[in-house]
C-alpha cells in the first residue's frame, strides 16, 4: 500500500514525486516510459536556470533528483484504475494500491490524417525530429506545423538537411517570435504558408507531397509536428470529469472531481493553454501539496 501513486514520469510527474517524497509519502511513479514529449526535444531554452539544456538531459536531471530521494519509478503499462472505499486499484501488468493518485498522463503526437501517412511511417514519415534527422543528412525534407515544437524541429533539421520545407495552413508561424526570426534568417529553411498537405506519394519511400494549393514539394522525408492530444482513457474510466476539449479538469490546487485523484501537466485544463516544462513542473508541485494535505486530513 503506497500513500501515493504517480501515473506518469514527464516533468509533471517527476516534479510531483520530488515535492511527495520532501512530504515523505510513501510514493511510487510509474509510467509506460520516461520523459514524455519533452525527452524527444533537441533543446530546451526557456526552462529556469537552464541557458540551453537537451529534452532528455533535463528528464534525466529530475529522475536523479527524485531517485535520490528514494521514490521508486517503474516501467509498467497502466490499464485500469478502480476507486475502493479508502484507497486506488491501479493495475497494469502488476497490481498497486494507494490512497490517493496523481494523473500526469501528458499527450500522444497527433497523426495527420492523409493518404500515405501510414503506409510511410519509418520510410520517410517520422514524428520525432531529434530521433531521425540524421538519417536525412545532405537531404531535402518537409515538416508540417507552426508551434514551438515545430520551430525548434526546423533548426535541428537544418543541421542536417540540405533544404527543409516548413509547411503551414496559416499565414505566419506562431512559435516564439526569437525562434522565428532563426527560421527566417535561416537559407536553408523555407517556410511555405497557406497551405496543407493533402497526400504524402512515393514508391518504396516517400518522394513528394501534395498540398491543397495544388503545389507538389519533392521531398525525401516528412516531420508532422501539428500538436497532440490529452491522454484521459484512464481519467474517463475512474470518472475524472474533462473539458469540451477532452482535458481533466481541474482546480487552483490541481484536485479533480474525485476525491483522492489530482491531475497534473499537459493533459489538463490549466495547461491547455501553455504545455511548457515550467507549467508542467508547477502543477506537480501543486499536486503533490494538494494530496499530502488530502492525506493528512483523512
Amino acid at each position: 500500500m503506497y500513500d501515493l501513486i504517480i501515473i506518469g514520469a514527464g516533468p509533471a510527474g517527476l516534479s510531483a514525486a520530488l515535492f511527495a517524497a520532501r512530504y515523505r509519502l510513501k510514493t511510487l511513479v510509474v509510467s509506460r516510459d520516461v520523459g514524455g514529449l519533452i525527452a524527444d526535444a533537441w533543446s530546451v531554452e526557456n526552462y529556469p536556470g537552464f541557458k540551453n539544456i537537451s529534452g532528455h538531459d533535463l528528464i534525466k536531471k529530475l529522475m536523479e533528483q527524485v531517485e535520490a530521494l528514494g521514490v521508486g519509478i517503474k516501467t509498467d503499462d497502466i490499464h485500469g484504475i478502480l476507486k475502493k472505499s479508502s484507497s486506488f486499484a491501479v493495475n497494469g501488468n502488476k497490481g498497486y494500491e494507494a490512497k490517493a493518485v496523481i494523473l500526469a498522463l501528458g499527450t500522444k503526437k497527433r497523426a495527420l490524417g492523409v493518404e500515405g501517412e501510414e503506409k510511410f511511417l519509418g520510410k520517410g514519415v517520422s514524428y520525432c525530429a531529434i530521433c531521425d534527422a540524421p538519417v536525412f543528412r545532405n537531404k531535402v525534407v518537409g515538416l508540417i506545423g507552426g508551434s514551438n515544437a515545430c520551430c525548434t524541429s526546423s533548426l535541428l533539421l537544418a543541421n542536417y538537411a540540405k533544404k527543409v520545407y516548413v509547411i503551414y495552413r496559416r499565414d505566419a508561424l506562431r512559435g516564439d517570435p526569437l525562434l522565428v526570426e532563426r527560421i527566417e534568417s535561416n537559407r536553408k529553411i523555407e517556410i511555405v504558408n497557406n497551405a496543407n498537405i493533402t497526400r504524402i506519394n512515393g514508391s518504396r519511400f516517400v518522394e513528394s507531397v501534395d498540398l491543397d494549393t495544388g503545389k507538389n514539394l519533392k521531398i525525401d522525408g516528412l516531420f508532422i509536428e501539428i500538436g497532440s492530444d490529452p491522454q484521459v482513457v484512464l481519467a474517463k474510466q475512474l470518472g475524472v470529469g474533462t473539458d469540451r476539449n477532452g482535458y481533466i479538469a481541474v482546480d487552483n490546487g490541481q484536485c479533480t472531481n474525485i476525491a483522492g485523484v489530482f491531475a497534473a501537466g499537459d493533459t489538463t485544463t490549466k495547461s491547455a493553454n501553455l504545455k511548457q516544462v515550467v507549467t508542467a513542473v508547477a502543477e506537480g508541485a501543486v499536486a503533490a501539496t494538494s494530496a499530502y494535505n488530502y492525506l493528512k486530513k483523512n
